[in-house]
């Protein structure tokens, strides 16, 4: 096992806040494998770059021999974690749980080490709890500390709901640090309260307080908001990968360091040279970003993936060919007007480029639409028919292709 200070570079990479540090530093120093926990509630089936984050420092205890502890929350997701809510959470039921919970664990596996994971469910142990133990754990808790949260506090002093069964949340995560007997936890920057809440409980049960570590939020492909679903800037698990290879490769520059740190299998060392190019001016970012989306691509999609995503984007993207997986449609599809000219806006919807005729047509205005790799003149919304015959290809920007046979 490497020495205290070597593993604390690793360790320190990327994270937002080891609380307290020096606890971290004793517990490395007996020499054990620690237990290092992260929870997760199984609400979406599918996860993100931003998801995978805590996964990723996880895969680096695993490295240096830890034993990792992934607890699958079947029992808090019921209640869904209320930190950074503005709103309760809507309520899932048992099966849309599980089923969530299946999903997540296989992609979660593309991470980390399956032969060195533990995978345990809080449902276990939080849907037996008996009247007396609640009362017992939630006596430990005070409902005035949890109040000055700061998710809590904006929608107390704001007049907005906050649901009794909220408050349970924190205590229930708690408990399962109890539970596992958590060396650290593991948590994004905004779950800071719900892990010094395991520490809490831990101390007060008589036990050796966990240290608590959080990760950094990751911003989305946006440059701007955090990654989400709901913003629409986000590098799915799932996606194929031609399309991971083009959203990674279309973060903005200065987002390129937090990257390679938080998402890359790349070492400490490697990732410390890109920080060190982009500090004194030599970094290349277009350079750098080819070779992260490869790295990413290859670590969700297997070895080798990367390269033939990448092929597939110089064909796409530099040299203006149509991506192998062009969706084709029969020539029938393009019909003429009273004016024998077929309608863009119409074609364009039909053959899935535009959502709508508003959408098509500013594409067209934005001199976006290409025919067989001619652009269509602004406001030109009425073509010849004799331009769309069968191996014809219709493009809208560098990533919307259709052909026609």
């Amino acid at each position: 096992m490497l020495s205290v200070d070597e593993q604390m570079k690793v360790i320190s990479s990327g994270t937002m806040q080891i609380v307290p540090e020096d606890e971290l530093r004793k517990k490395l120093a007996e020499g054990r494998p620690l237990t290092i926990k992260l929870g997760v509630d199984p609400t979406s089936p599918d996860l993100h770059l931003g998801h995978v984050v805590p996964l990723r420092k996880m895969r680096q205890f695993q490295d240096l021999g830890h034993n990792v502890t992934l607890i699958i929350g079947n029992g808090t997701a019921l209640i869904g974690d209320p930190s950074g809510r503005d709103s309760t959470r809507p309520p899932l039921t048992e099966e849309q749980v599980e089923a969530n919970a299946q999903t997540y664990v296989a992609q979660a596996m593309k991470v980390l080490d399956p032969e060195k994971t533990k995978i345990v469910h809080n449902g276990d142990w939080l849907k037996p709890l008996n009247l007396a133990k609640m009362l017992e754990l939630m006596s430990q808790f005070n409902v005035a500390r949890i109040l000055e949260r700061e998710d809590f506090h904006n929608r107390y002093t704001n007049g907005q709901s906050i649901a009794l069964h909220e408050f349970i949340y924190p205590v229930l995560q708690a408990y399962d640090s109890v539970v596992v007997k958590a060396d650290v936890e593991m948590g994004g920057n905004d779950q800071i309260f719900n892990l010094l809440a395991g520490r809490d409980l831990m101390r007060a049960m008589g036990m050796e307080p966990q240290v608590a570590l959080t990760m950094p939020l990751l911003v989305g492909t946006d440059g701007v908001k955090k990654m989400s679903k709901s913003y629409k800037n986000y590098v799915g698990l799932t996606d194929a990968p031609a399309d991971m290879f083009g959203k990674v490769m279309s973060i903005t520059d200065e987002l390129v360091p937090m990257y390679y740190r938080l998402c890359s299998t790349y070492s400490i060392d490697q990732i410390e040279a890109v920080d060190q190019a982009f500090k004194d001016g030599t970094a290349d970012p277009y350079k750098l970003k080819r070779a992260l989306a490869a790295n990413i691509v290859d670590l969700y999609h297997g070895e080798g993936e990367g390269a033939k995503a990448e092929a597939a984007f110089d064909a796409t993207f530099k040299k203006n060919e149509a991506p192998e997986d062009t969706p084709e449609f029969p020539v029938s599809v393009v019909t003429t007007n009273d004016e024998g000219k077929v309608y863009l806006g119409k074609l364009l919807v039909d053959l899935g480029i535009a959502k709508s005729f508003g959408e098509a047509r500013r594409l067209v205005d934005g001199g976006g639409v290409k025919i067989d790799g001619q652009a269509v003149p602004a406001k030109e919304y009425n073509v010849d028919p004799a331009l769309l015959k069968a191996g014809t290809y219709v493009q809208a920007g560098k990533r919307r292709w259709a052909k026609l046979v």
